[in-house]
């Protein structure tokens, strides 16, 4: 067995220690800035650490008392939480027949190459449309409109990401199964899609974050608290003459929480779906 060299491992152990410093060290700052009482972030020099650990923007901001900044931010967080699951839970359910039909007949593989390029399309490209859309459905300041709109972003990505999952699933497996007496509908519920578990798991992870992430649809569609999502619940945090940057350091701390706590629970499906599709089966 052949030893590795200890020089290089401790190089790789370096490189990847720098990597999640530069990763954690925002995060870092961001909760610092959160329990740091304001004369500490109005200091000079800066205090990278405050003298009085101060918790109570959190309190401030997971208030429910009626117009406040508190209820403006919890509103905004469910309204978050709806849209992203709304777009996401309607993403995947189209994108599994779509990728589904594109991995099995490669003569309409063509297909898929015009509908990532919707993907590509600058948002604001569709922003007159769209909003043309919604007001003549009378969906404008609507989450689930906004949740239609949002699926225009992630139906394309997942529909990619899926295809590269069912491609790696052996289309014999399908064939013995029909060849057993099995439907489509019954290979595909029993054979297929457990399989594809993991690369759905992974594109609903990463639909629900670019969709909890996006502002600019979001900004442009929403005008009050019925649907305003926390991107820009958050910006409005700062939209005043004075603004309290201890206060935005602190949503976006709670911001990003469902997030990461979503990502470290499907943490091994999402690794099985990034690596699925590069094993052909």
């Amino acid at each position: 067995m052949e030893r590795k060299n200890p020089i290089f491992t401790a190089f790789v152990y370096v490189c990847a220690l720098l990597l999640a410093a530069v990763i954690l060290a925002p995060l870092v700052w961001l909760f610092v800035m959160s329990i740091s009482p304001a004369a500490d972030l109005a200091a000079k020099p800066l205090r990278w650490w405050p003298q009085a650990v101060d918790f109570s923007r959190y309190g401030v901001l997971l208030s429910r008392a009626e117009n406040s900044a508190g209820a403006a931010f919890t509103s905004s967080l469910v309204n978050s939480i709806e849209v992203s699951g709304m777009a996401t839970i309607a993403a995947i359910a189209l994108a599994i027949p779509s990728a589904w039909a594109v991995s099995r007949t490669p003569s309409v593989g063509w297909s898929l190459y015009m509908v990532i390029a919707t993907y590509m399309l600058p948002p604001v490209a569709l922003a007159v449309p769209l909003y043309m859309t919604l007001a003549y459905f009378g969906m404008l300041n609507n989450v689930f409109g906004l949740a239609l709109v949002y699926l225009t972003i992630l139906a394309p990505f997942t529909t990619w990401l899926m295809k590269s999952g069912f491609d790696s699933i052996p289309r014999e497996i399908e064939s013995a199964a029909m060849i057993d007496g099995a439907s489509l509908f019954a290979t595909l519920r029993i054979i297929t899609l457990p399989l594809a578990a993991p690369v759905m798991a992974t594109s609903a992870l990463f639909a629900f974050l670019l969709a909890w992430d996006e502002f600019f649809y979001a900004l442009l569609f929403t005008s009050d608290q019925r649907a305003k999502t926390l991107t820009v619940a958050i910006a409005d945090l700062a939209g005043g003459r004075v603004s309290d940057y201890g206060l935005i350091a602190t949503a976006g701390v709670l911001a990003a929480l469902p997030p990461v706590v979503i990502g470290l629970v499907m943490q091994q499906a999402l690794i099985s779906g990034l690596t699925s599709g590069g094993v052909k089966g």
